[in-house]
């Protein structure tokens, strides 16, 4: 009986106390003495066993792998034995069942440790539980938090990523292409005006950049121009360094936090794109829908991330990265699976948004993407010149230059960049460090430029001077075709070469008739062969850059080039055609031409062949005087061709003998060649009524 008195003063103590569960902790004589040992103890203190126990990571419906636990200490910071600790359950996802504590009222031990087990409930989510000691004291509450995942939330991260990460690049590509369709026609031709000026190529890889986003797009044009003699090597190592610049523009904009109006701008891009009716304007929609699209494929990946925040193996991980080895691996690798240093960075400034990601391990990774973006160039290089494979070995080596300068002291780095802007958050650090890595890179490099062009020089070699194909184009590319207002000044340059190969067979061919030497007639037709080649080869290329634009200017442009291939091809025609089965038959007779009829031809030929000189000026140039002047010798020449034929019936009728019997074959002749001064002259025609239509 002596037991109960002491039994009612536990129970009256315990109902004094507000714990969360009203459940009695327990009537054995071990639990009445810790109840009277806690009313001794003047301060108690309860406090998380361990810091990483305060958010748990689980599947739904399974048991935490660690109990939650806390420490309860006295006023003098030592451990307290028999203390009652009530754990309980205070918020669950909507819907959850199944959650529970395996005890919720617990006895410190001897080490001042109580402890219990969760089971997590049916849904994903947030689940809190709280440990708690009798009222009264300061501290008398610990919050736990637990994440329940679903059990394929591996599988859904990967969903949400791979998803997330097609809208971020479908985005960027959107964005990307808006801005060429409105700023392309200034950008026609603006890497060919680069000059030795390395301040105004490092100046133009920058803008080119930015307009493009994408340094791996503008280094394998440079590649590609090259590649088309369009630029020389040497020229190209500014506008690499200035497209190094460029890029880190695109982390500025990523860095920016309006994730959550990434739909208002989809909508507000769309509703431009759709009912604008001017050009311009629908561009500038584009680019504004792409930016978007951008940003909410960052805030997809960024919820599908949510879950790593407390998965350690994955934490481990990212604190291996902050090792600059291993980071620069890892940012070099995973850069050139996905072929966009902006995607990446994009990646990992969504990263550092759920707080996964340190600055100190952003510095190597930026390094890495560094090197990684540079295997789209060596991509593109392997099938072309040997100049242009250098380009994209140059590319490489400017990045290889950036971990040189760098990766022996990112953590200073990263010092230095809180300092500069020590109240930025770590999503626009990380876009600054990228930003002062490729500024100091730019600096460091562009001075030294012809040394650099040397370095690449010895590790690529010089060109053999094997024999080259025949038949094969020299400007087009095909990777271009998907920027049009680039791909038609390529198609351009072999119109022209086209042409030069045709003014080429027409100075040629009177020589068989003069001299009545037929081995130019080999050379002419070979040439032949290639205007053909190159006529099929540029109208597939023009008609495959019409089905890419939509742009009416630019499909008039086209068609111009088509018409101006028509009527070179039609010139070639009657060289390696008419002129030439002529000159064939003339060898094998015994006539000759009378001295003044071969004068007359010479001189006649050679003003036809300045008007093709011409016409090739006036497409090359756009040159509207040249074609007036073109138009205007055409009358001239006309005239001249009926004096030169009335001087031949002339010779005719002063019984000539030479004139008598060359007299089919030279009208012949003089008719042949002001067809084509007519065709010739079509083509500054339709240049200048093109260009009086597009005003």
């Amino acid at each position: 009986m002596s037991g109960w008195p002491l039994h009612f003063l536990l129970l009256f103590l315990l109902q004094t106390v507000e714990f969360p569960v009203n459940t009695p902790v327990g009537t054995d004589t071990a639990t009445d003495a810790a109840s009277i040992a806690q009313d001794t103890v003047s301060v108690l203190t309860i406090l998380p066993a361990a810091e990483n126990q305060v958010r748990a990571t689980g599947l739904c419906g399974t048991v935490l792998s660690e109990p939650i636990r806390v420490l309860v200490l006295d006023g003098k910071g030592s451990p307290v034995e028999g203390i009652p600790v009530v754990f309980r359950i205070t918020s669950r996802p909507d819907q959850s069942e199944g959650d529970r504590l395996a005890e919720e009222h617990i006895l410190t031990d001897s080490t001042g440790l109580a402890g219990t087990l969760l089971t997590l409930g049916s849904r994903p989510g947030i689940y809190q539980v709280t440990g708690r000691i009798r009222e009264g004291f300061p501290d008398n509450e610990v919050l736990f938090q637990a994440r329940a995942s679903s059990r394929n939330w591996i599988f859904m991260l990967i969903i949400g990523l791979l998803g997330g990460l097609g809208l971020f690049l479908f985005g960027m590509h959107s964005m990307s292409e808006g801005l060429k369709q409105s700023a392309g026609e200034r950008m026609r031709g603006i890497l060919e005006q680069v000059t030795r000026n390395r301040i105004v190529g490092a100046g133009i890889g920058t803008l080119v950049t930015t307009i493009i986003q994408s340094s791996s797009a503008t280094s394998v044009m440079l590649v590609s121009f090259v590649n088309a003699r369009l630029l020389q090597f040497r020229q190209t190592i500014p506008v690499l360094l200035g497209a190094a610049l460029g890029t880190t523009i695109t982390a500025q904009i990523i860095a920016f936090r309006i994730t959550e109006y990434s739909l208002l701008l989809v909508a507000a891009g769309f509703f431009i794109q759709s009912f604008s009716r001017k050009e311009h304007f629908r561009a500038v929609g584009y680019s504004l829908f792409g930016f978007g699209i951008l940003f909410f494929g960052m805030k997809i990946m960024s919820d599908a991330m949510a879950p790593l925040r407390e998965w350690t193996p994955f934490i481990e991980l990212l604190l291996k990265l902050e090792n600059p080895a291993l980071g620069i691996l890892a940012g070099a690798l995973f850069t050139a699976l996905i072929q966009s240093s902006s995607a990446f960075i994009g990646i990992m400034i969504v990263l550092a948004s759920q707080g996964l990601l340190s600055l100190d391990a952003s510095i190597p990774l930026l390094l890495g993407s560094n090197l990684g973006t540079t295997v789209t160039a060596l991509l593109s290089g392997l099938k072309s010149s040997l100049e242009a494979k250098k380009v994209a070995v140059a590319f490489l080596v400017i990045k290889i230059f950036s971990v040189v300068i760098f990766a022996g002291w990112t953590s200073r780095l990263g010092n230095l960049v809180v300092q500069f802007t020590p109240e930025a958050s770590l999503q626009r650090l990380i876009a600054n460090s990228h930003t002062i890595i490729n500024t100091i890179l730019l600096l460091a490099v562009l001075p030294i430029t012809p040394l650099v062009v040397k370095l690449v020089d010895y590790l690529v070699g010089k060109p053999s001077f094997g024999k080259k194909p025949a038949l094969q184009t020299q400007y087009l590319d095909e990777s271009m075709i998907s920027t049009p207002s680039i791909a038609l000044n390529l198609a351009k340059q072999e119109i022209i070469r086209m042409g030069m190969i045709v003014s080429d067979m027409f100075g040629g061919i009177l020589k068989p008739f003069v001299d009545k030497d037929l081995s130019q007639l080999d050379r002419v037709y070979a040439q032949e062969e290639k205007v053909n080649y190159l006529r099929d080869a540029i109208k597939e290329y023009l008609l495959r850059i019409n089905r890419e634009t939509t742009k009416t200017s630019r499909i008039n442009e086209s068609f111009l080039m088509l018409y101006t291939l028509n009527e070179f091809e039609k010139i070639a025609d009657i060289i390696s055609g008419n002129l030439a089965i002529r000159a064939e038959k003339w060898s094998a007779r015994e006539f000759r031409f009378s001295e003044s009829g071969t004068k007359e031809l010479a001189v006649y030929h050679g003003k036809i062949g300045r008007q093709i000189r011409r016409v090739l000026e006036v497409f090359d140039e756009t040159n509207l005087q040249k074609a007036a002047l073109i138009k205007q010798k055409h009358k001239e020449y006309r005239v001249l061709s009926r004096e030169l034929e009335k001087q031949h019936y002339a010779r005719i009728t002063e019984g000539i003998q030479e004139s008598v019997e060359s007299s089919t074959t030279h009208l012949e002749i003089l008719a042949l060649l002001a067809t084509i001064d007519s065709h010739a002259t079509n083509i500054a025609r339709i240049a200048l009524e093109w260009n009086q239509k597009a005003t």
